[in-house]
């Protein structure tokens, strides 16, 4: 990497002395790769997170300081978060990577812009976190997605069952309400739920309906995998897009519905055209991720999901030659900052844990040869969860990904 700004050259590489610090929302592995990619472009980064499990804590990126938990304590949240900012010589960036603190941040944004440099875009980023929200912004503006409702009563959910095509998904509204159900639930911890029959649907929400009624149902985007796009994109203060990549996915965790475990880049026009089409009528700013997936049943490219901040998946981007968290920080401390978007191409971006459980399951399903397999190792690779000098974080990564990769060649054998 070039370690000093050029003259005239398009963008910065490396921050200047008396350019602000950074604190990083999340002390996931995506926070974690977030302070990572500042502190090696020179920049002053923390991270936070109320979960004291959390990789970021363990790191040599950090530690990371433990917070509050935003969602059972605001306000102690926030008081943890103008202190935090307090040590600091000036108003550090804010940069979310987490949903849990995108909602955070944008329910108390107007506390919070005197103590941070914080995105423009904070409050529309915490609609877009709320899957109702987020759908409703999508009907309205256009953007392409499945037969979905919004539904809080089981007359709601027999309604949309004698309606809908199956096999259909039943979510909540942030994928952290599950994890707050109990752990013998059949729900605990899970993004969504399948139902193949109008009953199954029934039952599922009755079993989750005492804990979240307020779920969103939704018809499943027919075609494989390897159908999924992922776009990804920072957008300026006036709706510019500054950024962008796009990826293709070869396997997910769990098959079928999971985030990405192996990517690699892709050029797909339309795909593109939608999701900057929709990012820049709701005039949104900041980071973000849009998972879109064409369907085989009327070829259309169709709305998954979108991610209002730094992703997992996100993390290939700059591999590419986008880095997109460094982009938003210097659009956020007011750097003009020239549209940039790849210029590497061949490479496959793998999320090693995940793939260690996705490999046997993809092998099992019928969906995986050994010619498929080598090419998605194919070299040269990038890693989300492997990286030398965070060699605890990684030997972890290591023994995780084998022990899943034998435990599901095990239960193979035994089908």
């Amino acid at each position: 990497m070039t370690t000093m700004n050029v003259p005239g050259a398009p963008n910065p590489v490396r921050a200047e002395p008396g350019w602000p610090p950074a604190v990083i929302a999340g002390a996931y592995q995506t926070g974690v790769l977030g302070v990572r990619g500042l502190l090696r472009r020179g920049v002053r980064a923390v991270c936070f997170d109320s979960n004291p499990r959390n990789p970021g804590f363990k790191s040599v990126y950090g530690p990371a300081r433990l917070s509050p938990n935003p969602d059972a304590d605001g306000e102690a949240w926030l008081g943890f978060m103008l202190d935090l900012a307090s040590g600091f010589e000036q108003r550090p960036v804010l940069i979310p990577s987490s949903d849990q603190f995108v909602t955070a941040i944008a329910r108390y944004a107007t506390s919070l812009r005197d103590a941070y440099v914080l995105s423009p875009g904070a409050e529309l980023q915490g609609l877009l976190a709320d899957k109702q929200t987020q759908y409703g912004l999508a009907a309205r503006h256009g953007m392409p997605m499945p037969v979905t409702a919004e539904v809080e009563a089981a007359a709601d959910v027999e309604t949309f069952g004698r309606q809908t095509t199956f096999p259909c998904l039943i979510k909540p509204k942030h994928f952290r309400e599950w994890q707050r159900l109990p752990h013998d639930h059949a729900c605990f911890d899970r993004k969504i739920a399948i139902a193949s029959t109008a009953a199954e649907l029934l039952a599922l929400y009755r079993a989750v309906e005492p804990y979240t009624p307020h779920v969103i149902l939704q018809e499943i985007i027919q075609g494989p995998d390897t159908a999924k796009r992922i776009y990804l994109a920072a957008y300026d203060a006036s709706s510019r897009r500054i950024a962008s990549a796009m990826f293709t996915e070869l396997r997910c965790e769990p098959v079928g519905f999971g985030p990405a475990s192996v990517t690699e880049p892709v050029r797909d026009d339309e795909t593109d055209d939608v999701c900057d089409q929709f990012l820049r009528a709701i005039g949104y700013v900041g980071i973000c991720e849009i998972e879109m997936k064409r369907d085989t049943v009327d070829g259309r490219v169709k709305l998954i999901e979108a991610n209002p901040r730094l992703s997992g998946s996100g993390d290939a981007a700059p591999y590419a030659g986008v880095d997109l968290c460094w982009l938003h920080y210097l659009d956020l401390i007011g750097q003009h900052v020239a549209p940039t978007t790849p210029s590497r191409w061949d490479f496959r971006h793998v999320v090693v844990r995940a793939d260690g459980r996705a490999v046997p399951a993809y092998w099992r399903a019928g969906l995986l040869g050994v010619g498929d397999l080598l090419r998605s190792y194919r070299p040269p690779l990038a890693f989300y969860d492997l990286d030398p000098r965070d060699w605890r974080y990684s030997a972890r990564t290591i023994m995780s990904a084998s022990g899943a990769f034998l435990r599901g060649v095990l239960t193979g054998s035994r089908q």
